[in-house]
């Protein structure tokens, strides 16, 4: 009885081994969320080659359009499916959406030009010419214009969403980047080259003030709180410049994760989010407007750079890939075969 006993003891002290053994590996395999709940949930192939830029998320039609070298990938914001394309946008950065008007608008790099496409069928149905590299690209309500913003013209271009009708090209003076309108006739976009936020008047198509974004250097990816009137620059070194829209104060200065080329901010829970080159999406509490907590840098992928926000779902989605070692002289080698992804990141 006392060796059967023992015999019981023993395959006990097996049995819990095995099961924590099994817990731990899980654990492994599907790493728990940190401080914020935010980790990659899914992985989406998206087929093609070539190279990509900006995601736009259509919340309320469900819509994600993610660009890919020559043309705009367009998936099911809920099962993640692709839909359709829109083809033919050489070189294609960025993608505006005109809800009110049921058009889309792409800024095409190489070609120099926005592609106007019908949001329901994504056929095209226009092409309007811009100034060299038409990089990001954003659609006004106030004036019912789309903005261009040039990266080699260092200027933008004003065009009426309706009919295509350039109205207005307004000088930078210097590279533009990521740019967000405030529904109330201003556009605030970033100078890559001088580190200042420039406020354009819309339906003058004026410049309105410059300021400087100090200690921010080199900003790209902009969002913009509108309630509060906060914009948010991410820059080089690691820094988040958060300005205020009226006075051009820098009012907070949070650190961020590395290379950072987007950002988003998420009025419903006052969230701002910075994603980088470096692997990491770095998740942001907005205390009051001008005070700003960091929660945590979640992982993501190294090349998820830029990202799109679901405020339905309060996903974030971010298209990366992998890449071969760069060729002499090059920034970075080319994209993998096969390899591009967009990573769902949620709770």
């Amino acid at each position: 009885m006392r060796k059967n006993r023992t015999l019981l003891a023993i395959l006990g002290s097996l049995a819990v081994a095995l099961l924590v053994s099994a817990g731990s590996f899980s654990h492994a395999a599907t790493p728990a969320p940190g401080p914020s709940g935010y980790r990659v949930i899914k992985t989406i192939p998206i087929a093609g080659e070539g190279g990509w830029d900006y995601v736009t998320v259509d919340s309320d039609a469900r819509r994600i359009y993610v660009s890919h070298a020559t043309q705009v990938v367009v998936l099911d914001a809920d099962s993640f499916a692709v839909v359709g394309t829109i083809p033919d946008t050489q070189g294609v950065h960025g993608i505006a959406i005109a809800s009110e008007l049921g058009r889309g608008f792409t800024s095409n790099g190489r070609s120099n030009d926005v592609s106007i496409f019908d949001l329901k069928s994504l056929k095209t149905i226009g092409n309007v010419k811009t100034d060299a590299n038409p990089d990001a690209i954003t659609y006004d309500p106030a004036t019912k214009r789309v903005f261009t913003f040039n990266g080699r013209g260092k200027n933008t271009t004003a065009i009426n969403a309706a009919d295509g009708a350039v109205v207005g090209t307004l000088a930078l003076g210097g590279k533009p980047e990521f740019a967000a309108a405030d529904a109330m006739g201003s556009i605030f976009v970033n100078n890559e080259d001088t580190s200042e936020l420039i406020q354009v008047d819309t339906q003058k198509v004026t410049e309105t003030h410059r300021w400087p974004l100090a200690p921010c250097k080199s900003p790209s990816g902009l969002a913009m709180d509108v309630k509060n009137r906060r914009v948010f620059s991410v820059c080089d070194e690691k820094v988040m410049s958060v300005v205020n829209a009226d006075t051009g104060k820098v009012v907070a200065t949070p650190a961020i994760c590395d290379g950072p080329d987007a950002t988003a901010f998420e009025p419903s829970t006052g969230t701002v989010f910075a994603s980088c080159g470096d692997g990491n999406l770095t998740v942001i509490h907005q205390d009051s407007p001008d005070k700003y907590t960091v929660i945590e840098n979640v992982p993501t992928k190294k090349s998820a750079r830029t990202m799109g926000l679901d405020l339905k779902t309060h996903n974030i989605v971010l298209p990366a890939a992998d890449f071969d070692p760069p060729a002499p002289g090059e920034r970075r080698g080319k994209v993998k075969p096969g390899s591009f992804v967009l990573l769902v990141v949620g709770k």
